[in-house]
C-alpha cells in the first residue's frame, strides 16, 4: 500500500516504460473505444465523476496507466494498493482512513492492481465501504471478473474491457519514445520503420514489452563517432531472441507463412506443414494465433470427415494456453500432423457459405408455424405449433414435416462427401431424403 506521489526524483534512472508512462489522456495510446472523444470513460475522467470500476484486459495495455491518469485529474485522495502484498489488516487500515476522509468531505479512490488475487474475505472487506461511498474502487485484472470477483462487489462496479494494443498502436508508442524528451528525444537514434514494426509485432500487444525491447536495442546499438546510436538487425534479433522475426514492413511474410501452413495441411503434406509451423514459431509468432487457425482448419478443411479433429485442435489450443513457448511447440506439431493426415472435406464450409448467401440475397423468411414454440394460449390460437410432428413418437424417429420456409423447400446446403467418416454421414442423409420423399427402399 502506498500513497501515490506525483513527483518522483528517480525519473532519470527509471526504465523507459516508466519514464514514458502517460500523465494525460492526450498522451495515452490505444483504447479509443473507451477514451476517445465523447467516449464514456473519457467523460467520467474529464468531469471528475469516477465511480467504482474494474479494468479488465491483457498485460501491458494500460490498466495501471489509466488509474494514474485518474490520479492526476481527480480531486479525490488516491491510494495505490497491492493485492499481492496486502492482507485484511491493511485493507481495514485503508478503509478507516477513507472513512475519515469521507466525513471530512473528501473522496478516496483506491486503486488495486491484480484485484483477482484477493480472496473472498478480502474482497468482502471492501464491500460495505464501496456501498456507502467511503471509497471509489478501481481494480485492474487480467482475469475474467465474472469468475474472479465476488458477485456482490462486481455488481457495484462498472467493468471496462481494455483491448490488446494493435501493431499500429505500438508503432506510435515506439515513435513517441524516440521523440519524447522523457525517452530518447535528446539522442540521435538510427532505427528503421521495419525494425520498429518488428518490435511492435514481437511485443504482441504489450506496450511494456515493446518499450523494454526498444530500450535494450538502443542500449546495445552501435555508437558512432558523432554520438549517434544505430540499431542493427543483428542487435535487434539478439534482443528479441528471435532470428526470423524481422518480417517486411507490410507484414506480408506473416500472411505468407500462415498461408503456407494452411495449404500444406490441406494438401496432406505433414513435412511441409511442420516446417512452416516451425518457421512461424522461430519468427516469434504467437502460438495461440497458430492454435486458433488450427481450430478453424479442423472444421473448414476436415469437418465431418473426421469429427475428432476439432476437439483435438481445441485441446492443443488449451495446452498452448497452459504451457506457452517453448514447451507447447510439440502440441502444435501434434495438431498439424493430425490435421495433415486427416481425410479432408470442405462440405461444412460450403454449406455455411451458401446459407449466408441466401440470407443476404433473399427476404428474411418467417419461421414456419409448425416449428414455432407456443407457450401461451394466444400463440396456440394464432396457429403456432399447429401440425408439429414429434420425431421421437415415430418408429423411424423421422417425420415428413418441413422445417425450411416455403421459398426454400428442397434447398440443400450440406452436401457430404465420401471422405473418411463423412461417407457414412452421406449414406444416412441420402436414406433420410429418400424416406421423406416417400421412397422407403
Amino acid at each position: 500500500m502506498e500513497q501515490m506521489s506525483l513527483f518522483d526524483d528517480r525519473q532519470e534512472t527509471a526504465p523507459l516504460a516508466s519514464r514514458l508512462r502517460p500523465e494525460t489522456l492526450a498522451e495515452y495510446v490505444g483504447q479509443q473505444h473507451l477514451i476517445g472523444p465523447g467516449k464514456p470513460l473519457r467523460l467520467l475522467i474529464e468531469r471528475d465523476q469516477v465511480t467504482s470500476m474494474i479494468f479488465w484486459g491483457p498485460p501491458g495495455v494500460g490498466k495501471t496507466t489509466l488509474a494514474r491518469i485518474i490520479a492526476h485529474t481527480t480531486r479525490a485522495a488516491f491510494v495505490e494498493f497491492s493485492a499481492v502484498t496486502s492482507g485484511i489488516k491493511e485493507v481495514r487500515e485503508v478503509m478507516a482512513k477513507a472513512e475519515e476522509n469521507r466525513r471530512a468531505g473528501q473522496r478516496t479512490i483506491l486503486f488495486t492492481d491484480e484485484i483477482h488475487r484477493f480472496n473472498k474475505a478480502q474482497q468482502d472487506a471492501f464491500l460495505p465501504f464501496v456501498e456507502k461511498g467511503s471509497i471509489i474502487l478501481i481494480g485492474a485484472t487480467t482475469e475474467n471478473p465474472s469468475f474472479e470477483i465476488n458477485a456482490a462487489l462486481l455488481s457495484r462496479c462498472k467493468v471496462f474491457i481494455l483491448r490488446q494494443l494493435t501493431e499500429d498502436d505500438l508503432l506510435a508508442l515506439l515513435k513517441q519514445a524516440l521523440e519524447s524528451p522523457k525517452g530518447f528525444g535528446g539522442q540521435r537514434i538510427e532505427i528503421t520503420e521495419d525494425q520498429l514494426r518488428a518490435i511492435a509485432r514481437f511485443a504482441n500487444g504489450d506496450a511494456r514489452t515493446a518499450l523494454n525491447t526498444l530500450e535494450m536495442a538502443v542500449l546495445n546499438g552501435e555508437i558512432g563517432s558523432d554520438g549517434s546510436v544505430t540499431v542493427t538487425d543483428v542487435v535487434l534479433a539478439d534482443c528479441m531472441n528471435r532470428r526470423s522475426l524481422l518480417y517486411d514492413k507490410s507484414g506480408e511474410e506473416h500472411y505468407n507463412l500462415i498461408s503456407a501452413l494452411h495449404k500444406s495441411m490441406r494438401n496432406s503434406d505433414p513435412d511441409a506443414a511442420v516446417y512452416w509451423l516451425c518457421r512461424m514459431l522461430d519468427g516469434g509468432e504467437e502460438p495461440l494465433y497458430i492454435a486458433r487457425r488450427l481450430v478453424r482448419f479442423a472444421s473448414e478443411d476436415v469437418g465431418m470427415a473426421d469429427s475428432q479433429a476439432l476437439p483435438l485442435a481445441i485441446s492443443v489450443y488449451q495446452a498452448c494456453h497452459y504451457l506457452g513457448m517453448p514447451e507447447c511447440d510439440v502440441h502444435l506439431t501434434h495438431a498439424v500432423v493430425y490435421l495433415s493426415m486427416a481425410p479432408k472435406s470442405n462440405a461444412l464450409y460450403v454449406a455455411c457459405g451458401e446459407a449466408k448467401d441466401d440470407i443476404r440475397e433473399r427476404p428474411a423468411e418467417p419461421v414456419p408455424l409448425q416449428i414455432r414454440n407456443a407457450p401461451t394460449a394466444l400463440m396456440k390460437q394464432a396457429g403456432y405449433g399447429a401440425g408439429y410432428q414429434y420425431a421421437h413418437d415415430t418408429e423411424e424417429k423421422l417425420t415428413r414435416m418441413t422445417c425450411l420456409p416455403d421459398s426454400l423447400q428442397g434447398r440443400r446446403y450440406y452436401q457430404p462427401t465420401d471422405q473418411g467418416q463423412e461417407e457414412k454421414v452421406r449414406e444416412r442423409l441420402e436414406a433420410i431424403l429418400r424416406w421423406k420423399a416417400g421412397d422407403d427402399r
